[in-house]
């Protein structure tokens, strides 16, 4: 799914086509992030050896950029985990610029067009 934004040469999108945009933005960060929680709490389970609902607990926490609750014993547990924060770290990132992209992108173009009214 690509999103198509306006070029600089078209005019503004409307209000319509922008909530759209949104909607779809926010519905892949949330996918992405969903996916992501999914496999931490797996992983979790899998590696750490952790109950199903501290393997959520623990997983929600790294995702969000909190931190861990457990702490974990075995070496894959460890290994696991480390991957799993690092992973984390850039997922925060990317969903927040999925999440932001549309909102810079209607900010910027708007600016450009009262630019060029002014010029």
């Amino acid at each position: 799914m690509v999103m198509a934004f306006e070029t600089v040469r078209q005019p503004l999108a409307s209000r319509a086509v922008f909530a759209r945009r949104m909607a779809s933005s926010l519905g892949l960060a949330l996918a992405v992030s969903g996916i992501s929680l999914a496999a931490g709490i797996y992983g979790y389970h899998a590696f750490g050896g952790l109950s199903w609902i501290d393997s959520f607990a623990n997983a929600a926490m790294i995702l969000s950029g909190m931190g861990p609750l457990s702490s974990i014993e075995s070496g894959g547990g460890k290994l696991f985990e480390g991957f799993y924060a690092l992973y984390s770290g850039l997922v925060l990132v990317a969903t927040t610029g999925l999440i932001l992209a549309p909102i810079a992108h209607r900010f910027l173009h708007r600016l450009h067009l009262a630019e060029e009214d002014e010029a």
